[in-house]
This record gives structure tokens, C-alpha cells and sequence, in this order.
């Protein structure tokens, strides 16, 4: 995160920025209100760039959900966008990438997409003891 940043301050802005340049209303659920450990706030940040990425230029969306929390049950991040979906097996580099990204935390990441009412990329870091 730049100079000391929290993860939902480092979100925040970056999502801020997103939505001004993209254009795509963003409806921000939820931020972590605790601190998260810097490995992880950069895993979260590289996938939720990517998701973002994917939704600009593949979804048509009007309007993209975002929640991130953290508990102790570990991170959870959910992005969720109203546009066009993709079939099942149309996962490409992107989604990839991101699941490279929960993985090497030691987490997981779903996408659920129907086509025609949008995708749903949902993670899950779990707490190290």
C-alpha cells in the first residue's frame, strides 16, 4: 500500500479512481475495518485490479459491488458486476491470474458467471494461527 495506506484506504481510492475513469458506478458493500497483514492486502489489491480490468473490458456493466472483509474466519473479498456474464469455459488469463493471486495465500477463488445477468468473483483467505 503507498506510505502507510490501510487496505480499505488503499481500495477506496483506487476504486474511486476506477469508477471515474472507466465510468462504471461502483457500490462499495464493505471494507476491512482491521488491519490486514501486507501479503495479503497485496494479493487482494492484484486481484481486485484484475477483476476490475475484466469488468471494464469484457462485462458492459453499468454498476460493479465490492465487498471486502476481514474476520476471524480470515479475508473475504466479493466482486460483482450487472453485465453480459460468459458461458461456462469462457475463463481466460485473467480469472487465471487471479486465482494464482488467492492461491499463493493459501486461498481459493470462485467465479460464477450466467450469461446474460452478470459475473460474481468471490474469494476466501483463510486466518493464519
Amino acid at each position: 500500500m503507498r506510505g502507510g495506506q490501510s487496505l480499505a484506504e488503499a481500495l477506496e481510492s483506487y476504486l474511486a479512481e476506477w469508477a471515474e475513469r472507466s465510468g462504471i458506478a461502483v457500490e462499495t458493500w464493505a471494507l476491512p475495518a482491521t488491519d490486514v497483514p501486507a501479503r495479503v492486502s497485496a494479493g487482494v489489491m492484484t486481484t481486485m485490479r484484475e477483476a476490475l480490468d475484466n469488468v471494464e473490458r469484457h462485462s458492459g456493466a453499468r454498476t460493479v459491488s465490492i465487498a471486502v472483509t476481514a474476520g476471524r474466519g480470515g479475508l473475504r473479498l466479493t466482486v460483482s458486476d450487472d453485465g453480459r456474464g460468459f458461458p461456462p469455459g469462457g475463463a481466460g488469463r485473467g480469472l487465471a491470474r487471479m486465482r494464482a493471486a488467492f492461491a499463493e495465500l493459501g486461498g481459493s477463488l470462485s467465479v460464477n458467471s450466467v450469461p446474460g445477468e452478470g459475473t460474481t468473483v468471490s474469494g476466501v483467505v483463510p486466518r493464519r494461527p
